[in-house]
């Protein structure tokens, strides 16, 4: 706990200028730390223009499974509007640990931190190789992970990674999330004139690139809700019976996500529930619109947006892209331009529920939580699932430990204690599973 709280403290928000000094000194303790947990060979490894990756081994053990541990330090910005305390102290109230990081994805680094020292002091060593991967830009899409995991790939080569940064359905019921969905950021700008001019001397005239990008933002939806560009929906798909039955029986019902989203009405296409909705199919959401200056009655010379797409699996993102683009291009009057910048592209990922190493993940949840977990869908994108199974060719385990009610990227956000405490049993557990599957 005393570890944990020290951790939240950091500052380290990849997203604002001036964390660089933060983010560092917290990449620095995240590395001491492992090297007393067992992992003497840890070292900060520099990106070239970002936060430093944390890489950590333990000794080698020839013969032995090799697991990849990735998390990410870097935490959502926390302005102070809505949070009962000082988002950067930890403080515990109602069984809960409130801080910025501590669900996501502090919390469940540590559970795996406590883990391996837990099993290197009582068995002496580790009884698998382990590596780690620690990121600091995963809350703006990992940049420069691809060229860091490329680099040391010989070192890494891994038999299987687990990621701990996905949700689990309630306190005492795990989830073993077995897809993702991608993600595609991009900022599109409507120019209009070539400078801000008057609006008495020219509303009316001439086409305000506001106005424009919202008619093209309202676009991208039809009356039915659905996203209505040509191609959008390409390649989606969909889950076989079997499996649609089971999302229905045992993921989140539509009341249950109306209350973890605020309480308001629910939206979207009719037809499927809304699981299905964030999780099988693709979205399109308008993340924040930037146009002219309150203070001055003039007409913008322009207006931009960050649009943000969730991929579906089976989908190509580069293939959406292209669709975005062609609707843009034959939807745009001629009073105005718009150009379309691509910020960040992840592909969508799944991993096998049958695989072994998921059967030991599902094992070692029996264990830590005394029940066996639920197959799920997530419709969040975690950027370095896909990179590891690009790169490694490994599986990738989802281990989540985070509740629907954790507040991630918004106020007062919590780790509940008891779940932590179970977390870090079910990553003992996965650990001794890995080394002798047949024992799990």
């Amino acid at each position: 706990m005393a570890d944990l709280s020290r951790f939240l403290r950091f500052r380290s928000v990849s997203a604002e200028p001036g964390q660089a000094g933060d983010l560092g000194r917290c990449a620095q303790w995240l590395a001491g730390r492992l090297r007393r947990s067992g992992l003497a060979d840890t070292r900060l490894v520099p990106t070239g223009g970002g936060p430093p990756i944390v890489i950590g081994h333990s000794a080698d053990r020839p013969g032995r499974p090799h697991l990849l541990i990735y998390g990410h330090y870097d935490v959502q910005p926390a302005p102070r509007d809505g949070w009962r305390t000082d988002p950067f102290t930890a403080v515990v109230s109602n069984g809960n640990l409130v801080g910025r990081g501590s669900a996501d994805n502090k919390g469940p680094i540590m559970a795996h931190v406590a883990a391996l020292t837990a099993v290197a002091r009582s068995a002496g060593q580790l009884p698998l190789n382990v590596s780690c991967v620690f990121d600091g830009e995963e809350e703006i899409g990992s940049p420069h992970l691809r060229a860091a995991l490329f680099h040391h790939r010989h070192e890494l080569a891994a038999d299987v990674a687990v990621v701990s940064d996905t949700r689990i359905l309630g306190p005492d019921r795990p989830a073993l999330v077995h897809a993702l969905r991608g993600s595609i950021t991009f900022e599109i700008e409507v120019r209009g004139q070539p400078r801000d001019v008057h609006s008495g001397a020219f509303g009316g005239a001439v086409h305000n690139p506001a106005h424009a990008l919202a008619d093209l933002l309202s676009s991208f939806h039809g009356p039915d809700n659905r996203v209505a560009v040509a191609g959008f929906y390409d390649g989606v798909r969909g889950p076989m019976p079997a499996e649609r039955r089971r999302m229905r029986t045992h993921g989140p019902t539509d009341a249950q996500l109306r209350s973890s989203a605020g309480g308001r009405p629910l939206w979207g296409m009719a037809g499927p529930t809304a699981y299905e909705r964030s999780t099988l199919l693709p979205a399109l959401n308008v993340i924040s619109l930037r146009s002219g200056d309150h203070r001055v009655t003039a007409i913008p010379g322009c207006a931009s947006a960050t649009v943000n797409v969730r991929v579906a699996a089976g989908q190509d993102p580069a293939a959406v892209v292209q669709a975005l683009r062609g609707h843009i291009a034959g939807t745009l009057p001629t009073t105005v331009r718009a150009t379309l910048r691509v910020v960040s592209s992840t592909g969508p990922a799944e991993t096998m529920p049958g695989h072994p190493a998921m059967r030991v993940a599902a094992q070692a949840y029996r264990h830590g939580f005394g029940r066996a977990p639920v197959l799920l869908r997530s419709g969040g994108t975690i950027p370095a699932v896909s990179l590891m199974r690009d790169i490694f060719g490994i599986p990738v385990v989802l281990l989540g430990f985070t509740l629907p009610d954790a507040g991630i990227h918004g106020p007062n956000e919590q780790l509940n204690l008891e779940v932590f405490w179970r977390s870090v049993d079910t990553c003992i557990w996965f650990l001794h599973g890995l080394a002798r599957p047949s024992r799990a």
